[in-house]
């Protein structure tokens, strides 16, 4: 039997978990019910489980196949936003101020449809199979996290995700080699000043100056210190100064994101960031402070992981789902595990006006076309299949 067999068969079966999930969303490293709801429908398939009983989210799944080999996981994140659903439909947010805002739902539901074909094709399975339902994916900070659970990650030999992708037609699929997403990090600034009266400002040292001032000035990081060449993003996402009207406020703060796909350039864009900071506080008889945190690094495809992704997804769903997409500017966890593993991550396209899928990632209307979710599931077994069978 082969994974596109049962792609009908699966089909309600994963969309019907699908919209369960998006029912009964759960945050960032609270996805207790969620990870018990995984570990009882795992378990009823005949799966192996181990739960990360120290934290309470998140989950291993294990399939040992009829042969011995090597060993490959499969991986989904399961956490959900804190967004307000807008959606009307039966199945929306049942919790409010939370939401599968993302499509992780969908992810979760993707993995179980697989976990579901795998089963039923432990014959052809040569080596063991590692179902990864990961936490916190929202945070950056889930997947370091997640590869310290148990031993899991150092027993696998290569890893293989997917992301639902609002921008790509629904059931086309990208797996391009090389850069997908980008590098996430974050910054804040505190700008220092003196305050002083309104009516006043020659006394005083107006901050909110000083950081307009910056963040006029960091916009040359990649207009002009970076090559036309190069895709960078610095943002300012927030800037908060002052209480009065008619107080000038001696302290500003900022906060922001750095997005890039090259990591030998993030020394360097730091470094541009720090000087622009500093010397433009300078230049205003301020001081202003850098704080730098990296989130999480560029998800790079392994050339040999994407091709065999191509051949799996053509010779599953065929040759005219495979779509060549850009790569996108937001981050992606998933990064973590490519750091020391090969492997390969997907993007799935959802995409379809005629259910109103065409809201964005983190918009309260955001939804997707599930019909096409098991096709995903195939590609999925498929891919744990067929690299095993030729990784021996």
């Amino acid at each position: 039997m082969h994974s596109r067999d049962l792609i009908e068969q699966y089909k309600s079966y994963v969309q019907d978990w699908r919209r369960y999930f998006h029912k009964y969303p759960e945050l960032s490293n609270e996805e207790f019910e969620t990870t018990k709801t995984l570990a009882k429908e795992l378990e009823a398939m005949g799966v192996e489980v181990q739960m990360d009983t120290d934290c309470g989210t998140g989950l291993i799944g294990i399939i040992r196949g009829d042969k011995t080999g090597k060993a490959i996981a499969l991986r989904a994140d399961i956490d959900a936003l804190p967004v307000q659903e807008h959606n009307t439909f039966d199945f929306k947010s049942d919790v409010d101020g939370k939401m599968h805002a993302c499509g992780h739902d969908g992810h979760m539901a993707i993995l179980l449809g697989a976990a579901k074909m795998l089963m039923s094709m432990k014959d052809r399975i040569e080596g063991t199979v590692y179902l990864a339902f990961q936490p916190a994916e929202e945070t950056g900070a889930g997947a370091p996290d997640f590869i310290k659970f148990g031993d899991w990650y150092e027993k696998i030999d290569a890893i293989f995700g997917g992301h639902v992708w609002i921008d790509l037609p629904a059931g086309f699929i990208s797996v391009e080699e090389g850069p997908r997403m980008a590098a996430s990090s974050i910054f804040n600034i505190k700008v220092t000043g003196k305050q002083g009266h309104g009516a006043q400002p020659h006394q005083a040292v107006d901050a909110v100056v000083v950081a307009s001032a910056i963040v006029l000035n960091l916009q040359t990081v990649v207009s002009r210190n970076v090559s036309a060449l190069d895709s960078v993003v610095v943002t300012i996402g927030n800037i908060h100064s002052g209480t009065e009207w008619n107080v000038i406020p001696g302290e500003a703060t900022m906060g922001g994101t750095v997005r890039f796909f090259d990591p030998h350039q993030e020394e360097y864009i730091v470094d541009s960031i720090r000087r622009i900071v500093e010397y433009t506080a300078a230049a205003y008889g301020a001081t202003a402070e850098l704080n730098y945190e990296k989130r999480v690094p560029p998800t790079i495809n392994d050339p040999t992981s994407s091709e065999l992704a191509e051949r799996v997804v053509i010779d599953t769903l065929g040759a005219d789902k495979i779509s060549k997409m850009r790569k996108v500017m937001p981050g992606e966890d998933f990064a973590w595990y490519l750091q020391e593993k090969p492997g390969c991550f997907a993007f799935i396209g959802i995409q379809n006006p005629d259910v109103e899928a065409t809201y964005d990632h983190h918009n309260n209307r955001f939804t997707m076309d599930d019909s096409v979710l098991s096709a995903a599931s195939a590609v999925y077994a498929e891919y744990a299949i067929a690299w095993l069978q030729e990784n021996k």
